[in-house]
């Protein structure tokens, strides 16, 4: 069995057609057809269903698409490790991480990998923590920094730290002195992140409310922590963030108090494929737990 039988095999496969599928491949229709049988007869098991109407896939034929293309899409995964290591330091490599890590964090972590691999381009995105998942699944990115949790079988994820959660608001417009007032904001507009961007997230803030007593009135929804922040400050409402923003925020206009009361966290992971061993990847992950340290 050859590379060229899979490949015409999955080219069959997705057309259900012998001809559109030599079309595809550029080749004749005759010479198709005989690999087709060739693979059939090596593996010993018919794979389509043929007649003058219409190709279909048998029952062993389905999981032998299923399978081939994983074989593929593992192969090219392979090849792209391959090319890493040959090119030893040089390259890409790609961090996703979401709007809430404070951004120094992750400037002094680009500085820091640039100092041991010069060579490297190094390629930074604000992606949502489901997105990230995904990404790094698919091979997109090499390094995520997301809120917990996470499931997925390829991907491993390390606590960085837990993060607690703070009352934002605009100072002028509202006095907040201690968490004991806080059951008194039932009243206020909140500025919230968006259900669908960030559905765990969400949950946890309805919650925040409800340990307090009461509902919040969500008017404004944002995708960016930096956005709701800056949304509060500018009078439309106050929000819940995670603790780590508000330790990091000096703005003379906006206050925090933090929710010491309910026992409510948000663990930040940092996730990379459970077969990545580079050493990029150990040194980026070896910076930031250290970081937490500090």
């Amino acid at each position: 069995m050859e590379l060229r039988h899979l490949k015409y095999f999955l080219a069959v496969a997705e057309e259900l057609n012998f001809t559109k599928a030599a079309e595809k491949l550029f080749i004749s229709q005759p010479p198709l057809s005989r690999q087709i049988i060739e693979l059939e007869n090596e593996i010993q098991a018919k794979l389509f269903i043929r007649n003058n109407k219409k190709v279909e896939l048998t029952e062993a034929g389905k999981y032998f698409e299923k399978e081939v293309r994983e074989l593929f899409q593992n192969l090219e995964r392979i090849s792209v490790k391959t090319k890493k290591i040959a090119e030893n330091v040089s390259g890409e490599f790609r961090i996703a991480y979401i709007s809430s890590i404070y951004s120094a964090v992750i400037s002094d972590l680009i500085k820091h990998l640039k100092e041991h691999f010069p060579y490297v381009n190094f390629k930074l995105f604000e992606v949502s923590t489901t997105k990230q998942i995904d990404a790094l699944e698919q091979g997109k990115i090499e390094l995520g920094i997301i809120r917990s949790p996470i499931k997925s079988p390829k991907i491993k994820s390390q606590l960085w730290f837990h993060d607690g959660f703070s009352v934002v608001y605009n100072k002028s417009l509202i006095q907040i002195n201690t968490e004991k007032e806080i059951p008194n904001l039932k009243e206020e507009t909140f500025v919230f992140f968006n259900k669908d961007y960030a559905p765990h997230y969400h949950e946890v803030l309805l919650e925040l409310c409800a340990f307090y007593g009461f509902t919040p009135k969500i008017i404004h929804e944002a995708n960016n922590i930096n956005s709701i922040v800056q949304l509060v400050k500018n009078g439309l409402g106050i929000s819940i963030v995670p603790s780590n923003i508000a330790k990091n925020n000096q703005d003379p206009e906006i206050g925090f108090v933090e929710l010491k009361k309910v026992n409510l966290f948000t663990d930040v992971s940092l996730i990379t494929l459970k077969e990545d061993d580079s050493e990029i990847t150990k040194s980026a992950v070896d910076f930031l737990l250290n970081f937490s340290k500090k």
